[in-house]
């Protein structure tokens, strides 16, 4: 029999050679202009670029792409046409995810109005929403490139529409660390009657170091599975068996300099914190009622509003970027999806709670440190979708949306971009998501073209070759 114990393999070569491969893309990524982390502690506190004016996100997506027309523009003019085609001129060379030739203009029944001094449209649908437009910028000219919900929400989040790149919150930690030392970096808490479409790619930390991925964060039972001791385990020997594993993990990362081995690490020392701070976190009994009310929180529940008081928690404790997910938002019109009692349940889940966070924020003083942004992957078309028959939704439109950015030095009450008379094109202040990901970066401190990765002898950015600063929206 052959005794391969004498041969070594190409990778272990690599492995171990002082000049080797893995020591030349390690040594790369140590110094990265942008100022990665250190391989002992990849989430410590980091330099920026400039001065930042922010410190913390909070990302509430909207999965499945909200209607712009059901909610933040009044259009009379797809009232006019109601019922009739589009003008060619709108239509011609365009793709769409389900619409066919024949498919007509589609005019809204909600009701609109116009509120606080910035005099923002807002439909019967975001009463709550009234509180907060002098608070918050709203950008009435976003712009996106993918039209189905998976890779649009990739694009969304990542820069990009194919699975494998870093998300946003990534990126983010990867570039400034975090200041919580008892909770991830970056926590993700999902509500809804299922999970956004892309999964855990949305939260990924692609090709960067994975202590920087999205931990997600349940709304009821153990925050995280399998944290707590079993049976018979004291916290003394569960410290016990941590400090073991531990130095054997630092005895092997002094030889690789791996930087996964310094996640492992990490992951065991967190995950033993956890044990205390995650119920501690999750446990909404010791806020006032008042606070309940305003959020329409409920303690022990699961629930939209639980999780946006919880994403207040998570940056009072110092952690740096909290994504909400909540579904579902795909009105096409078939059963459960109409843009009538369907969108009203769903705007019903979140108006509240959305504008709670945002007042719960500024009274605390963490509004000016926080960047909180509101919006889905992309909007839905001024013509309606058939579905059984029926006229009764929008399909995905990715022309013309809006969303909306609040604290860390977003200009508040501001209402930046036009579209045309139908919702249907941007005609001025376009904000592409490159752009909204450029400026979201610029007011952390970062110069989004310096904060880089190398990776198979590329350097990868959040913007990747695009996007700039909308300085217009800024204080």
């Amino acid at each position: 029999m052959t005794d391969f114990s004498q041969y070594e393999t190409r990778r272990h070569f690599f492995e171990k050679c002082g000049v080797g491969l893995g020591s030349i893309a390690l040594s790369d990524m140590l110094h990265q202009e942008a100022g990665a982390a250190t391989v002992s502690d990849p989430m410590a506190v980091r330099k920026s670029h400039h001065p930042a004016k922010a410190k913390n996100v909070i990302f509430m997506f909207m999965a499945g792409g909200p209607s712009h027309l059901e909610l933040f523009e009044d259009k009379p003019t797809l009232r006019e046409y109601h019922g009739q085609k589009p003008p060619e001129s709108l239509v011609k060379g365009k793709r769409f995810a389900f619409l066919g030739q024949d498919a007509k203009i589609l005019g809204s029944e909600r009701k609109f109005g116009h509120y606080g001094e910035s005099r923002m449209t807002l439909s019967e649908l975001f009463p709550h929403h009234r509180k907060i437009v002098d608070e918050v910028t709203w950008l009435r000219g976003m712009k996106t490139e993918v039209f189905n919900h998976g890779p649009a929400k990739l694009f969304m989040n990542t820069g990009f529409q194919v699975p494998g790149r870093p998300s946003m919150g990534s990126w983010v930690t990867y570039g400034v660390g975090s200041e919580s030392r008892d909770l991830p970096g970056f926590v993700v808490l999902q509500s809804g009657p299922r999970g956004p479409r892309a999964g855990n790619a949305l939260w990924s930390a692609g090709f960067l170091p994975s202590s920087y991925q999205g931990v997600p964060f349940r709304g009821s039972g153990d925050p995280i599975l399998n944290l707590a001791n079993p049976e018979g385990i004291s916290r003394e020997r569960q410290r016990d068996f941590v400090d073991a594993v531990s130095a054997l993990n630092r005895e092997r990362l002094g030889v690789t300099s791996d930087p996964e081995i310094a996640t492992r690490i990490n992951a065991y020392e967190m995950a033993y914190r956890m044990q205390t701070s995650a119920p501690e976190l999750m446990d909404l009994k010791g806020e006032s009622q008042a606070t309940l009310d305003l959020y329409g929180a409920t303690p022990g529940g699961n629930s939209y509003a639980n999780n946006c008081l919880l994403a207040r928690r998570l940056v009072e404790r110092g952690v740096r970027f909290v994504q909400l997910y909540h579904t579902d938002w795909d009105h096409h019109g078939g059963p459960g999806q109409t843009l009538g009692k369907d969108l009203e349940k769903v705007t019903k889940q979140v108006d509240q709670a959305s504008a709670a966070l945002v007042l719960d924020l500024k009274q605390r003083g963490l509004l000016e440190d926080t960047i909180v942004v509101w919006g889905g992957e992309f909007g839905r078309t001024p013509m309606g979708e058939t579905r059984n028959n029926k006229v009764g939704g929008r399909d995905h439109h990715i022309d013309a949306f809006t969303m909306w950015a609040a604290g860390g030095g977003f200009r508040p009450g501001a209402v930046y971009g036009k579209t045309d008379d139908f919702g249907y094109e941007v005609v001025d202040e376009e904000v592409h998501v490159h752009d909204l990901h450029a400026t979201i970066l610029h007011q952390l401190g970062f110069d989004h073209e310096r904060l880089t990765h190398r990776f198979q002898g590329r350097d990868f950015r959040l913007t990747d070759v695009h996007g700039h600063v909308v300085k217009d929206v800024l204080v």
